[in-house]
């Protein structure tokens, strides 16, 4: 049996009836930039995530880089993140004219390692960006703690934690801020890009929608430079149809997930992340370790499964960094750089696609 990696076709033949009258409406009203689609949606996302403002924005990168310019962070502030993540979480600090300061992962989880923060700041700190990876929250009781203690803005990189709980508290509600991605292959996704802004500071609320739209608070007054980064039109209403849909969703990959874990949990080839208990991850990736990774991947693809590797290569070791830092410097994120496998998750899979899956891997372990 082959087996996708992921299958947008599968969602959009779930929801066709939805969709298709969403996205004909947008064509039949011209409101193709902003609109009433995305004040629907950014009125219903606040709500879903318990945060007084969602601002829609043209992706997740630039709603980091709105926020962190938002918050006044540019040239000559640092700004904490974690190597083990896609660059965005660091590119976004960048664009803003700040400096990305990174800190190693844990290796039992994969996130953002707390302990390490105090030692990262300096006189010139402004903020911290701990990143949800792979739909799991970060340990945010600490890093909210060490933000309070020094003064710090943190800023939640949810892009991959679309309705994941850290103790009963929605991901992109616990920070000062948070920066949404709606790629097309995440857990809630538009037919296009597209990203957002939560937070419950009026005043950053307000500041962002200037950015987006050019600075402007009144049309051709631009109070402010800013950029254009408006949310489209059908990707409001796309996003609109499918937010309802998306708890489901996320609990049908939770099924998944608990059905791979007891499948593998034996092995002990396979390294699985822990799950841990004051947390529901949303798993917009199942991602496990094995050694030679890239030769059991091959293998897999020679069955017929396909899998992921997020991420090859660590931010720190990036070539758009070089000089900054140098091998050995994060070596848990960099240990775990050569052996990370992303295994086939979306909402649409069958629990025999899942043990296909398990048991083509066990074959070859």
């Amino acid at each position: 049996m082959s087996v996708p990696f992921l299958d947008l076709k599968a969602q959009y033949r779930s929801i066709k009836q939805e969709i298709d009258p969403a996205m004909q409406g947008i064509v039949d009203s011209c409101a193709f930039a902003s609109g009433p689609a995305v004040e629907k949606f950014e009125k219903d996302f606040a709500t879903y995530c318990g945060t007084k403002h969602c601002i829609g924005v043209g992706n997740g990168t630039s709603a980091l880089e709105l926020i962190l310019r938002a918050y006044g962070i540019g040239v000559g502030d640092e700004v904490i993140t974690v190597t083990n993540s896609f660059f965005a979480s660091a590119e976004a600090i960048s664009l803003a004219n700040a400096t990305p300061v990174l800190i190693d992962c844990r290796e039992d989880d994969a996130l953002i390692d707390t302990t390490k923060i105090e030692a990262a700041i300096t006189k010139k700190t402004k903020a911290i960006i701990p990143v949800h990876l792979y739909g799991q929250c970060a340990d945010m009781d600490q890093v909210m703690a060490i933000a309070e203690k020094h003064k710090l803005i943190v800023i939640e990189d949810t892009c991959q934690a679309h309705g994941a709980l850290y103790k009963a508290k929605k991901a992109g509600s616990m920070g000062h801020a948070a920066a949404f991605s709606f790629y097309p292959g995440k857990n809630l996704g538009a037919y296009g890009e597209a990203g957002a802004v939560t937070t419950s500071d009026d005043t950053v609320n307000a500041t962002i929608r200037m950015l987006r739209d050019h600075g402007m608070q009144e049309k051709y007054k631009h109070k402010i430079v800013g950029k254009n980064e408006r949310m489209d039109g059908i990707q409001g209403a796309v996003l609109a149809v499918k937010l309802p849909h998306l708890d489901a969703w996320n609990d049908a990959r939770r099924k998944h997930a608990t059905l791979y874990r007891t499948l593998l949990k034996d092995n002990p080839n396979v390294t699985l992340f822990t799950a841990h208990d004051d947390r529901l991850s949303n798993y917009h990736l199942f991602v496990i370790r094995v050694k030679n990774r890239d030769h059991v991947q091959a293998q897999l693809k020679e069955k017929g499964i396909a899998t992921g590797i997020h991420y090859p290569i660590p931010i720190h070791l990036q070539e758009a960094y070089a000089g900054k830092w140098k091998r050995d410097d994060f070596p848990v994120s960099e240990k775990m750089a050569g052996e990370l496998l992303s295994l086939p998750m979306y909402a649409e899979m069958t629990k025999e696609m899942v043990r296909e899956v398990c048991e083509t891997l066990q074959a070859m372990l």
